[in-house]
């Protein structure tokens, strides 16, 4: 009696735990069967996506090989590039509005000249 009910719990577990993964594998359709079943206008765009999808893959992998070769950890290596990117684009920032004031004071010059 003791044995037959040992044998129905390994044969329910093996079940559970080889058909559940069996089941996800067989339902689960591959990324293929999904683009088909997109409509013409998502798989244009899907399409369009794609290659711009594959550089920024690359970039962000080339990046990662980058900041594993310093000893740091790679968390790190990417806040303070985070951070020297951030510096840079408000430096630009403010050398772009440094231009566009002096730009607006030459502006105003010239019509305060053209006035008088």
């Amino acid at each position: 009696m003791r044995t037959v009910t040992w044998v129905k719990m390994a044969v329910a577990g093996v079940t559970c735990c080889v058909g559940g993964p069996a089941l996800i594998y067989y339902v689960t359709p591959t990324e293929e069967e999904l683009f088909k079943r997109y409509n013409p206008e998502l798989q244009r765009r899907s399409l369009e996506r794609r290659q711009g999808n594959q550089e920024e893959f690359e970039v962000f992998v080339n990046k990662l090989k980058e900041y594993s070769k310093d000893e740091k950890p790679i968390w790190t290596a990417w806040e303070q590039d985070v951070e020297k990117r951030r510096r840079e684009g408000v430096l630009a920032e403010l050398e772009r509005r440094k231009a566009a004031d002096a730009e607006a004071e030459a502006r105003r010059q010239e019509i305060r000249n053209s006035i008088k």
